[in-house]
C-alpha cells in the first residue's frame, strides 16, 4: 500500500525534490498575501504552472483574475504579457505579423504577444474562431503561424485564460475541442469576509505584485517541468484512475465522459502535485484533489449539473483500493 510514510527516494531527496518541495507552500504564502483565493485555486494554477499546462480561470469581474496571473508570473521570474480578447481582434494582433524595414530593404517578422512566458488571455470568448485557432495551435504546439512558416514559441509557456460566466451579449461558445486544451478549470468567487474587508484597508491588490520577490528562477521552473514525467504512477494508481474514468463513461447523467486523452491529463496533473508535495511516486490524494479541476470540463452532463459536481459524485462511489 502506498503512503506517505515510503522511503524518500529519487527526486524527493536530490535538489530537484527539495525545490519542489519548498517551492508550493512559498508560493501560496506570497500569491494569498496578494491576492485572497482559496488555496485549492492556487494550488491548481501552481501544478498547470509546473507540468507545463495551461489554465482556464472562471469568474466574475472583480475577483483578481488578473491580479492573481500577475503575481504568479512575477513569482516565477517569467515575462508576462495580457492580451484582451475582443470581437474585432485579429489573428496577427495576437501572433505578430512581417513589417517592411526599407533600411534592409526586406520584410521582418515583429513577435506579437503570444512570445512570452505567462500569457493572460482575457475573456477568450469574447474572439472569433479564426483567433482563437491561432491560440489553441500556440497550446497544443507550442507554436504559431505567420507568412507561410511555423515559428516556434519560448519556453516556459503557458496560458491562464479567463472567461466570465454571467455575460453573455458579444461572446462565443469556446468549443468542447478547445475545452480540451487546458489542464485546469478553476473558479473564482468573492472572497471570505474577513479577506474582502482586509482589501478595503490596503492589504493585498495590485499595488503590492511590485514588492514581489522571485521565488523561482525561470530555469527552475524548467528543471521542475522536465521532472515531472519521471515521478512514478504505479499499476494500483492507474487502475484507480481507470475506475473513475470508466466511471464517468457509464454514469446516467454524463453524456460524454473522460476520455484516454483526459486521463493522461489526470495523471500527468498528479505527477506534478506529488513533485511539489517532496515525493517521487503518486497517492490516489493527488488524484482526488484534481479530479474536478482537471476533468470537470471534459465531460457533458445532461440536466445542467456542472461537470465538476458529476465528478465529484463519481469519486465519491470509486473505492480506493491498494
Amino acid at each position: 500500500m502506498l503512503s506517505k510514510t515510503r522511503s524518500r527516494g529519487g527526486v524527493s531527496t536530490s535538489p530537484i525534490g527539495a525545490l519542489a518541495g519548498d517551492t508550493a507552500e512559498r508560493l501560496r504564502e506570497a500569491l494569498q498575501a496578494v491576492v485572497h483565493v482559496p488555496s485549492p485555486v492556487v494550488e491548481a494554477l501552481t501544478v498547470a504552472l509546473v507540468s507545463g499546462g495551461h489554465a482556464l480561470i472562471e469568474g466574475i469581474p472583480g475577483t483578481g483574475k488578473t491580479i492573481l496571473s500577475r503575481a504568479l508570473a512575477r513569482l516565477v521570474d517569467c515575462s508576462f504579457k495580457r492580451i484582451q480578447f475582443t470581437n474585432d481582434l485579429m489573428p496577427s494582433d495576437v501572433v505578430g505579423g512581417s513589417v517592411w524595414r526599407p533600411s534592409q530593404e526586406r520584410f521582418e517578422f515583429v513577435p506579437g504577444p503570444l512570445f512570452a512566458n505567462l500569457i493572460l488571455a482575457d475573456e477568450i470568448n469574447r474572439t472569433s474562431s479564426r483567433t482563437l485557432s491561432c491560440l489553441l495551435e500556440a497550446m497544443e504546439e507550442g507554436t504559431v503561424s505567420a507568412d507561410g512558416e511555423t515559428i516556434p514559441l519560448g519556453a516556459p509557456f503557458t496560458i491562464f485564460a479567463t472567461r466570465n460566466p454571467i455575460e453573455f451579449h458579444g461572446t462565443f461558445p469556446i468549443p468542447e475541442a478547445a475545452l480540451d486544451r487546458f489542464l485546469v478549470h478553476v473558479e473564482l468567487d468573492y472572497p471570505e469576509a474577513q479577506l474582502e474587508k482586509e482589501l478595503y484597508q490596503g492589504r493585498g491588490g495590485a499595488a503590492q505584485i511590485d514588492s514581489l520577490e522571485p521565488i523561482l528562477t525561470r530555469e527552475e521552473l524548467l528543471m521542475l517541468t522536465s521532472a515531472v514525467p519521471s515521478v512514478h504512477v504505479s499499476a494500483e494508481v492507474a487502475e484507480y484512475a481507470y475506475r473513475v474514468v470508466s466511471a464517468t463513461r457509464e454514469h446516467a447523467e454524463i453524456e460524454l465522459g473522460v476520455s484516454p486523452r483526459a486521463a493522461v491529463a489526470w495523471t500527468h496533473a498528479a505527477r506534478a502535485r506529488a513533485l511539489l508535495d517532496g515525493r517521487d511516486y503518486v497517492l490516489p490524494d493527488d488524484l482526488k484533489a484534481l479530479a474536478t479541476v482537471v476533468l470537470g470540463h471534459r465531460i457533458t452532463t445532461s440536466g445542467g449539473v456542472k461537470g465538476s459536481q458529476r465528478i465529484s459524485e463519481v469519486l465519491e462511489g470509486a473505492a480506493v483500493e491498494l
